[in-house]
């Protein structure tokens, strides 16, 4: 795999970048890119099997929770959005654009395997027409040209159109306090690690209002202090495996590992809590949830 010539995000060479564990941060914008950029039959291997396995990826509630959240932001794009479709690029099983659906509202989801209805296999950059509002839930990391996906979005948008936009942020408490083990770090996966400034000034550059920043509302926040607590222990348990399906864990873990895991979450659970709220407050957040609007 050979390390990337020109950033991801900016497009400027990386030549005088900061070298880090895995990843190369650019000198001009600061979003570090992946390093060895993976190559397409490894990013096919990185997605297949374990990461969304037929059935779903969570025991128990978790993928209930799931459906919950999306419901939750569905509600809140239909509130915000002008009459119009909604684009979802990064749609995953499809939960928000039936979500969307469920809201009267047309929508169509863009992913890598489509599997479900309302989805389709294309990039965004092979999107035509006006949509009165654009997604990117936790995919604008996965993306070999953010930037211009970005770029291309705002293009999309009607008048008075949104784009929604939930990432992890680079620049988190919880992305120093964790390092190299960061659980939204996620290699070869996420392809850019994003500090939320940088997001902030592509979409203002692209002609957008951003209207609304928050570090809570874009998922995985206390999670990610959750899990990078629990990996500190001895033995470095992984929490994400732990609560997800058998089929859908990166290595074997047994009953009892599991339960230790769990447990060990539970006790830690405050304390995560705590410092979501902490790194919020500072305008830090592990994730990063923004709406931009077109004029």
């Amino acid at each position: 795999m050979p390390s990337p010539r020109n950033c991801a995000w900016c497009e400027r060479p990386l030549e005088d970048g900061e070298r880090l564990t895995g990843r190369v941060r650019c000198a001009h914008c600061g979003v570090a890119n992946t390093s060895p950029w993976p190559t397409a039959e490894e990013l096919d291997a990185a997605y297949a099997g374990f990461y969304r396995p037929p059935g779903g990826r969570f025991s128990g509630p978790g993928d209930r929770v799931l459906r919950t959240t999306r419901a939750s932001l569905a509600r809140r794009i239909d509130a915000i959005c002008p009459p119009g479709r909604v684009l979802d690029v990064g749609a995953g099983e499809g939960a928000l654009v039936q979500a969307l659906a469920a809201r009267g509202r047309a929508a169509t989801g863009l992913e890598r395997d489509a599997r479900a209805a309302r989805i389709e296999a294309r990039e965004i950059e092979e999107v035509d027409g006006e949509w009165a509002g654009v997604v990117f839930w936790h995919s604008l990391e996965h993306l070999p040209t953010p930037g211009r996906a970005l770029d291309r979005a705002a293009a999309l948008l009607a008048r008075r159109g949104v784009l929604v936009v939930a990432l992890p942020n680079a620049d988190s408490l919880q992305a120093r306090a964790f390092g190299d083990r960061w659980l939204a770090l996620d290699l070869p996966r996420h392809l850019v690690h994003v500090p939320a400034r940088a997001l902030l000034e592509r979409l203002r550059a692209a002609g957008l209002t951003v209207e609304r920043v928050s570090h809570l509302r874009g998922g995985q926040v206390a999670f990610g202090w959750l899990h990078g607590l629990v990996g500190l222990l001895p033995g470095a348990p992984d929490l994400y495996d732990a609560i997800r399906r058998a089929p859908a864990r990166r290595r074997p873990m047994n009953a009892s590992q599991r339960a230790a895991t769990l447990a060990a979450a539970a006790v830690l659970a405050p304390l995560a809590a705590a410092a979501a709220l902490g790194e919020a407050a500072a305008r830090r957040g592990g994730s990063v949830y923004v709406e931009a609007r077109r004029a």
